[in-house]
């Protein structure tokens, strides 16, 4: 059967990235070429199918991803971040620092891409713990289970931005299902969970103390809050105006080019320029400067999306869909759950979160249309699921040992159980909604 060809598939590219070290965007070409090779695609069609299918996976996505990063960063480097802190931990006080820490981490972690999110916001968790004296674990989790949930489920994060062409879903409509399940998921994981973790000792880093931008050169709350939240309020606002006109009409014509998210972000990018940049006395070399940084931090993740493209478009091309629709139909296992299994056993294997997710996509693609799934929820569910498990092969589980001065056995009860939580947590909730949806 095919589907053990596309089994040896991914045991080859585990092996390739965990094993041999091989950069994940060479290690899914290598795995392309040789899927094709054992899934009897003709020879001369495999480069055509490689390059079709990173053709088709990135023209989508480039401007979303690349003007989304330019966003974040501008978010980061201007202070927006820094102001949305002070003043929810200000307006939640003491007693609910970890809600206000949570919804920080939520607000600035949509517009941030994980890793930039995570360095720009754990020493601001830091400055807390000075400041309040409790326990440093209690205090960042709420933060980081935002973070993750913002990068698992909801756009312009790559992952679920990928999904979206893949399964022929709608990007603003991921998006609203997206934080209808982040909600609930981020609340368990987060001040829920956190209280089981007072007992933690940890003593930060001294070089990860913050040194915070003096309140003067600050952009406003209402600057800060709006500008970030900008691009979410668009996205999910402008989705419904193309439905309010005929359709081929002029006017619907209209709408449908003002609800395109790459427009909305590049409107929105246009917005932030002025109000985080030129407002605030920073140059538009400057700023241009910044912008160029930003697409050097997303061009290795732009080539692990191009990579999985790849993939996916050679299982396409062999049929495998076909063995892999009878195989579930015998199994008589909801597909959703069958998504996020996929993508838990890969991100166990693997560690990326990403890879995770884009992995199990390329093979839940093809076979989607045969199970009548909700394309956006199979894209939240198989998000879920690349978050499971965080362990020793995983970038984040190390930083944040790194920057909680923690123990091995301590970052497994506190981080990995974290994500672990968003995991279950993200697929129950998204099981719930396919119930009323």
């Amino acid at each position: 059967m095919e589907i053990f060809g596309v089994l040896a598939s991914i045991v080859l590219l585990v092996g390739l990235i965990v094993w041999l070290k091989i950069h994940p965007f060479l290690a899914f070409l290598a795995t392309s070429i040789f899927a094709g090779i054992i899934l009897n695609i003709p020879l001369q069609d495999i480069p055509q199918a490689i390059e079709t299918g990173i053709g088709s996976t990135l023209s989508g996505l480039v401007i979303v991803i690349c003007v989304g990063a330019m966003f974040g960063k501008l978010v980061s480097e201007s202070g927006a971040a820094q102001k949305i802190a002070q003043v929810l931990i200000g307006a939640f006080g003491p007693k609910r620092i970890t809600w206000a820490l949570m919804l920080t981490g939520f607000i600035v972690g949509i517009p941030l891409f994980y890793n930039v999110g995570f360095v720009l916001l754990v020493p601001l968790v830091f400055s807390v713990v000075y400041q309040s004296k409790l326990p440093a674990v209690y205090l960042g989790i709420p933060l980081l289970a935002a973070l993750s949930v913002t990068h698992g489920f909801l756009p312009p994060h790559p992952s679920p931005t990928a999904m979206v062409p893949m399964f022929n879903a709608e990007l603003s409509t991921t998006l609203i299902y997206g934080l209808i399940v982040a909600i609930p998921t981020m609340i368990l994981a987060g001040p829920v969970f956190a209280n089981a973790l007072k007992n933690i000792k940890s003593t930060p880093l001294a070089t990860f103390t913050p040194k915070d931008l003096p309140d003067n050169q600050l952009p406003s709350a209402t600057n800060a809050f709006a500008t970030a939240l900008l691009p979410v309020v668009l996205i999910a606002g402008l989705s419904f105006l193309p439905s309010q006109a005929a359709t081929g009409s002029q006017l619907h014509n209209l709408f449908t080019f003002l609800a395109n998210p790459s427009l909305i972000m590049l409107a929105a990018l246009a917005v932030a320029t002025y109000t985080l940049g030129i407002r605030q006395n920073v140059k538009i070399q400057t700023l241009m400067e910044r912008y160029a940084d930003a697409i050097k931090d997303i061009s290795i993740i732009m080539l692990i999306v191009a990579g999985a493209g790849a993939l996916k478009q050679v299982f396409v091309l062999s049929g495998v869909s076909s063995d892999i629709g009878a195989l579930m139909q015998n199994l008589a296992i909801n597909p959703l759950l069958l998504g996020w299994f996929i993508a838990t056993v890969i991100r166990i294997c693997l560690g990326s979160a990403t890879v995770a997710g884009l992995t199990a996509a390329g093979i839940m693609a093809p076979v989607l249309p045969l199970t009548g799934a909700d394309p956006n929820l199979m894209i939240l569910a198989i998000g879920a699921g690349s978050l499971m498990c965080s362990h020793v092969n995983d970038s984040g589980f190390w930083m944040f040992k790194e920057y909680f001065n923690l123990s091995v056995k301590d970052t497994l009860k506190s981080w990995t159980l974290m994500e672990t939580i968003v995991g279950i947590g993200g697929i129950t909730a998204v099981l719930i909604l396919d119930v009323f949806v």
